[in-house]
């Protein structure tokens, strides 16, 4: 059942778009348009905003892919909603009549599994520790959600994935994939690499052309992770967030942005500026021109640095 707070939030969303007399009106306004972009045979991808979460997007900054499966289509990640899944779940029948056959979770951040109560009756994967994190935070992130989105969120009910992927080459409604259970972004990130068509579905272990969000990031791990995707030699890679990267140069990017800002806040904490001095260094300009900049970099402040600081700066005995 929706909390008393999201309910509040969602009209609240309605009431300062149009009004609370227009609510029908409202709810056929906030639609989603999502157009389905070949990305290989028998592959399609969603592509999402590269801007951060707002009223004008609805959220939609995720990037979903469909695989046609023997008996439907494979939907890895549902975006962040309700009413975000109910629009997929319609693109998935213009692809293919019999709609939705599976459904993969590549991690328990909204964007990526808040549509999946529209396909509850379907298979829903993810690895275990995915499953376990959604459970145990999905509803802090719903009430996040809802105030940030309104009446986007109507009806938004955390549904998390149930059926647990391992490590390994796994076949899902005939079609197969080696699973990579990773870690950085989050603390259990998968990968899928699709093994017909040799393209690798990143998840956000891989941004392009867009910021990577940092709340639940581990460097160290992440810096690992990317080199196990590179080590797959894909033949393109989908990332969670920005365009198709059919010239791999997409981990090489998020690695430098990585690595740039884990130098930058160490450097930053030697010399003694605060968090707010920090924030407003400038950026340089290959990451400055990335997708919801500054912002996504003064937020990775906040989450990064205090923790930074307490391992860089001598204690006092």
């Amino acid at each position: 059942m929706i909390t008393t707070r999201r309910r509040a939030c969602a009209l609240i969303g309605a009431t300062a778009t149009i009004g609370l007399p227009n609510l029908p009106f409202a709810q056929a306004r906030l639609s989603y348009d999502l157009q389905p972009k070949p990305a290989g045979p028998g592959i399609w991808m969603i592509e999402g905003s590269t801007d951060y979460f707002s009223m004008d997007n609805g959220g939609a900054i995720v990037n979903c892919v469909l695989l046609q499966g023997d008996s439907g289509l494979i939907v890895i990640d549902t975006g962040p909603s309700r009413r975000f899944g109910e629009a997929l779940a319609g693109v998935a029948r213009t692809l293919d009549l019999r709609g939705v056959s599976a459904v993969v979770n590549t991690h328990h951040h909204p964007d990526h599994f808040f549509g999946n109560q529209v396909f509850a009756t379907q298979p829903i994967h993810a690895l275990g520790d995915t499953i376990r994190l959604a459970q145990d935070e999905g509803d802090g992130f719903a009430d996040n959600m809802y105030r940030l989105l309104g009446d986007w969120m109507r009806g938004t009910e955390v549904v998390p994935p149930r059926n647990v992927l391992d490590g390994g080459e796994v076949t899902i409604d005939g079609r197969a994939f080696t699973v990579l259970p990773l870690s950085g972004h989050t603390a259990a990130d998968m990968a899928l690499l699709d093994q017909r068509s040799g393209l690798l579905i990143a998840g956000d272990l891989v941004f392009h052309d867009r910021a990577p969000t940092t709340p639940s990031a581990d460097l160290a791990q992440w810096s690992a992770a990317l080199d196990t995707l590179e080590a797959t030699n894909a033949a393109a890679i989908l990332p969670g967030h920005g365009p198709l990267d059919q010239a791999g140069a997409s981990i090489a990017q998020t690695r430098a942005y990585l690595d740039w800002l884990n130098t930058t806040l160490r450097q930053s904490a030697r010399d003694g500026l605060d968090m707010i001095e920090v924030m407003q260094l400038p950026l340089p300009e290959r990451f400055a021109a990335m997708g919801a900049q500054p912002d996504e970099y003064q937020r990775s402040v906040s989450h990064l640095f205090p923790d930074i600081e307490l391992a860089v700066l001598p204690r006092a005995n």
